[in-house]
């Protein structure tokens, strides 16, 4: 699942992911979230492993974006929060963005950067998506006003009020549980990667 402007801006597009990665018999399902701003090529992907087989039943993925943060959530569990407290404007998403929801091939860099492509031989892939809720204000480029410039944001987007200002203390709690247990991989310990760690991670 993906926010993205790519369709508009492509070379300064704004992108906010939700991914689930392949596996195979020796690796487990993982939940990859990313976010990026203006074109900036390097993400800011945090990877956790499930706590149930996704491929049994439906479940809930769920992204809060207003202005105050970005937060990730399985079945309202949130494993991520990325707030937008000033230390990297420039990397905090603030266009209007589509959403797109597909399958593809991400071979090259998903299952243990490439070591296990896909393997077609068990094509066509399916997924299926029911419940989808979308909650915000509308825009269209091609129209100078919209209802994201009418009245306060509060008013007209729900995300904007007051309820979505801050996690609640239940959900924080949540969250530290799904990142002391879940979460494997987050760019604000890849020193490796970055040779000087983004001012977010700090």
């Amino acid at each position: 699942m993906e926010l993205s402007d790519a369709d508009t801006n492509p070379h300064n597009d704004d992108e906010i992911d939700i991914e689930l990665l392949g596996h195979d018999k020796r690796i487990d399902w993982v939940l990859q979230t990313n976010v990026y701003a203006n074109g900036v090529g390097t993400g800011r992907e945090e990877k956790f492993y499930f706590w149930f087989d996704p491929t049994q039943q439906h479940h809930y993925y769920s992204i809060l974006w207003n202005s105050h943060h970005i937060v990730f959530l399985v079945d309202n569990i949130p494993v991520r929060e990325f707030p937008n407290n000033g230390k990297f404007s420039t990397a905090y998403p603030s266009k209007p963005v589509s959403l797109y929801v597909t399958i593809w091939d991400g071979s090259e860099w998903a299952t243990n950067g490439g070591k296990y492509p896909v393997n077609y031989k068990y094509a066509p892939f399916v997924a299926s998506f029911t419940d989808l809720e979308m909650t915000g204000c509308i825009t269209n480029s091609t129209q100078p006003g919209s209802s994201c410039s009418n009245a306060t944001l509060s008013s007209i987007d729900p995300v904007q009020g007051p309820d979505f200002v801050k996690l609640s203390n239940q959900q924080m709690s949540a969250m530290d549980w799904a990142r002391r247990k879940l979460m494997f991989y987050s760019y604000c310990k890849d020193s490796a990667r970055f040779k000087v760690l983004p001012p977010e991670c700090n």
